[in-house]
């Protein structure tokens, strides 16, 4: 059986950010450098979401299964913090680059073409598609604060204003990450190698 290496899993990023190649202009390195421990600090923020996440299901399981007392919050709290988890360690994992890539021809190109490719598609779709997206999500984050939406799924029926702001600011958090896996390719395309 063919061992599996990480040239056929996503690219893996180091642990910290910082360490840059010396022949990077320094206005370039800050940015990444800025950038990429912004993530990484808001990514450690963002996992904490999975203790009230996982305190809500626990809770559930107990009331329904050992009480006969199922709660009208669980599911609606369970969903909410896994889409805010989803969304707002999005620019995180982005950073990590564990999205999912089809890299099966990719990877076997060279780190130029890996970054002309990168950078044209970050900026002639990633940018402008999530800017769209932005756009859409803060209008739709705004209607639900302005109407004071509720969720109908259960008898709770939760405002709605909060989670459906952690999509614009999700976003955001995308958008930032992007200009720091811009600038990579952008310095692969010219330099032959990635940072």
């Amino acid at each position: 059986m063919p061992e599996i290496g990480d040239e056929l899993i996503a690219e893996r990023r180091p642990d910290s950010p910082g360490t840059l190649p010396d022949d990077m202009p320094r206005w370039m390195a800050g940015t990444i450098t800025w950038i990429d421990w912004f993530s990484l600090w808001v990514g450690r923020i963002v996992c904490w979401l999975t203790v009230p996440l996982f305190t809500a299901m626990v809770y559930e399981i107990i009331a329904r299964y050992a009480f006969t007392a199922p709660t009208m919050w669980a599911y609606d709290i369970s969903r909410m913090l896994y889409g805010a988890l989803f969304m707002l360690g999005a620019g995180y994992a982005l950073s990590k680059g564990v999205h999912i890539r089809a890299d099966f021809v990719y990877r076997n190109w060279s780190a130029r073409t890996q970054g002309i490719v990168d950078a044209t598609l970050y900026l002639v779709f990633y940018f402008p598609g999530l800017i769209v997206f932005l756009w859409m999500a803060t209008d739709f984050a705004y209607l639900a604060w302005f109407r004071g939406e509720r969720g109908m799924d259960t008898a709770w029926m939760p405002h709605m204003g909060p989670i459906k702001t952690v999509l614009p600011v999700g976003i955001i958090l995308l958008l930032i990450q992007g200009v720091s896996e811009t600038l990579k390719s952008v310095y692969a395309a010219t330099r032959g190698r990635w940072p």
